[in-house]
């Protein structure tokens, strides 16, 4: 069969042929239909990730859509391996997958799950996500960002403020449902926008972190209006760096709840449970993201595209 297959962390995955894969005690083969190219497979396949057991050749792929030899179409999440996605057949786990409708796109679920899980999982499994809350998501202009301002939306948040680094993308928001807009390029004014929206907001939803969650808190934790009012920061990504220097004065001055969201922290089970919801909610029409289907023939040229578009690029075998 053919497969995208990882040789060195350091050069995109090229497309060859492999055995096809036979299924062992509680696992099942499906022809894979779709699997999208998005940046937690990115980080599997450069090693950068924090499960990464550094096993060379590897396929890359977390998840996708495939058709079971029955004939169901599952959409699936796959468990750390070296045979992932991209690649005509895989090997999944039943239950860490879920059937879809026969005639679903599997294009588009395979490029809005992995998106929009992380804000619906935060927002869903991590707390009590509480309707009218106000929400400030750093790092809104990529793919998981634009989805986590539509899912707040939809989850009922009372005011959405974002924070991004490119203007283009962040003039695209108002439209998904952002009430206010903050460009971190933007030196001069940055710390007083983000004081401005963070003396009340509830949550945050943090892609960025890095230097962007210390110089967020410094501006918003002196700024809060009440501070016995919790603000739960959610760490999802690392867009900026995977460490931050916050400081400890936010830990003291302030009533802050400082978690995280992402493999680990969510049990596979809460993941698995969440998926029927999220499968009808990212095929409801209701939600905005470019995407587009490459052949896996095309996977080296389609993976350094992948490094500068907006669009959502899709492997289909």
């Amino acid at each position: 069969m053919r497969a995208a297959v990882v040789t060195s962390f350091n050069a995109a995955p090229q497309c060859q042929e492999l055995p096809t894969p036979v299924a062992g005690e509680g696992e099942m083969v499906v022809t894979v239909l779709a699997s999208a190219i998005h940046p937690r497979v990115r980080s599997q396949a450069d090693g950068s990730h924090y499960t990464s057991t550094d096993e060379l050749p590897l396929v890359p792929g977390i998840d996708g859509v495939g058709r079971t030899a029955e004939g169901e179409v599952r959409y699936f999440i796959l468990p750390d391996t070296a045979l992932g996605a991209m690649a005509e057949q895989t090997l999944i786990d039943p239950r860490r997958s879920v059937v879809l409708p026969g005639d679903i796109d599997p294009v588009l679920i395979a490029a809005a799950m992995n998106p929009a899980m992380s804000s619906w999982i935060a927002l869903r499994r991590r707390i009590d996500f509480t309707p009218g809350s106000r929400v400030l998501i750093m790092g809104a202009t990529g793919n998981a960002g634009r989805m986590a301002v539509q899912v707040a939306r939809r989850s009922g948040a009372g005011h959405i403020a974002v924070a991004g680094r490119n203007p283009h993308q962040l003039a695209q928001l108002a439209s998904l449902g952002a009430d206010a807009v903050i460009d971190l390029g933007c030196s001069e004014t940055v710390a007083h926008e983000l004081a401005a929206v963070g003396r009340d907001v509830d949550v945050v939803l943090d892609y960025l972190w890095g230097e962007w969650a210390s110089k967020a808190l410094y501006a918003i934790v002196p700024a809060r209006d009440d501070d016995a009012q919790q603000l739960t920061w959610i760490q999802i990504g690392s867009i900026t760096g995977p460490e931050s220097p916050i400081p400890s004065a936010a830990l003291r001055a302030c009533n802050l709840r400082l978690i995280g969201s992402g493999q680990g922290s969510v049990s596979p089970h809460d993941i698995v449970t969440e998926l029927p919801a999220l499968a009808t909610e990212v095929t409801s029409g209701e939600y905005d993201l470019p995407v587009r289907a490459v052949p896996l023939d095309d996977v080296t040229a389609a993976w350094e595209e992948a490094a500068t578009t907006d669009t959502r690029l899709v492997l289909t075998p």
